[in-house]
């Protein structure tokens, strides 16, 4: 029987990364994004692309009702939609903020719940993972607005978790650090913002998404069957560890 795998935000860092992973694992594709011009770029052909927007109900209903008429059902879902919006508090615009808002938690409420209501009408079990970060973990400074959406992703993990347990559907979630993707060019933009960002883990460097790619195959994979309303953290320590000063 075929393993089917939703990757949202496919056209992402991240999501490519995911896709790479879950593909060379011998897992068919349905790939979703809001721009299908960057879908079709990255992945020419391949897989099945949705062109959609997963921060509203009916956008995220429209990915599980195109899988159903192709005659697939994912069982695995690797939620890479979000973006980085940073600024303090009293700077962040209310645009801003509802942006930051729909991307990292919106997207991923209204993606959750039609997948687990798909598995749960074809009475199935499956997985989810969902990307948090660092900073919903701890106090970094001008990270408000994407800490605020961050914490309730977790929030949202671990109750989904607990709710649909009874159901053999997990749902995890990873929390890394800053990445050396797309998403970050700018904070990453010149040689001394890259050190600068490099030194504040206790293990020094930027993280890449094929190593958190790494960890969500894990945790949609089976040797994870026992894994659920867990955020992983990996990030160099960073929310959890202060390093010797030398």
């Amino acid at each position: 029987m075929d393993k089917i795998a939703l990757i949202t935000g496919a056209a992402g860092g991240l999501g490519q990364a995911m896709a790479a992973k879950l593909s060379a694992a011998g897992w068919k594709l349905i790939l979703t994004s809001r721009d299908g011009a960057r879908l079709t770029q990255c992945y020419g052909d391949k897989h099945l692309q949705i062109v959609t927007d997963c921060s509203t109900v009916a956008g995220a209903r429209n990915i599980f009702e195109v899988a159903k008429d192709h005659h697939l059902l994912p069982t695995a879902l690797a939620h890479c939609v979000g973006n980085i919006r940073l600024g303090a508090l009293h700077r962040t615009s209310e645009a801003d903020f509802d942006a930051c808002l729909s991307a990292n938690l919106i997207s991923a409420f209204h993606t959750l719940a039609a997948f687990v209501g798909a598995l749960r009408e074809a009475n199935s079990p499956g997985s989810a993972v969902l990307v948090s970060s660092a900073a919903a973990r701890i106090g970094t400074p001008n990270h408000e607005a994407v800490s605020a959406a961050k914490a309730g992703l977790e929030g949202l993990v671990r109750g989904a978790a607990a709710t649909y347990a009874s159901s053999a559907i997990r749902v995890n979630a990873v929390a890394p650090g800053i990445l050396d993707t797309p998403a970050s060019a700018r904070i990453l933009s010149s040689d001394a913002a890259r050190e600068g960002a490099a030194r504040q883990y206790p293990l020094p460097g930027i993280g890449t998404s094929d190593g958190v790619a790494e960890l969500m195959l894990w945790l949609l994979s089976e040797k994870a069957d026992r894994v659920t309303g867990q955020v992983w953290s990996i990030d160099g320590g960073f929310s959890s560890i202060r390093p010797l000063v030398k």
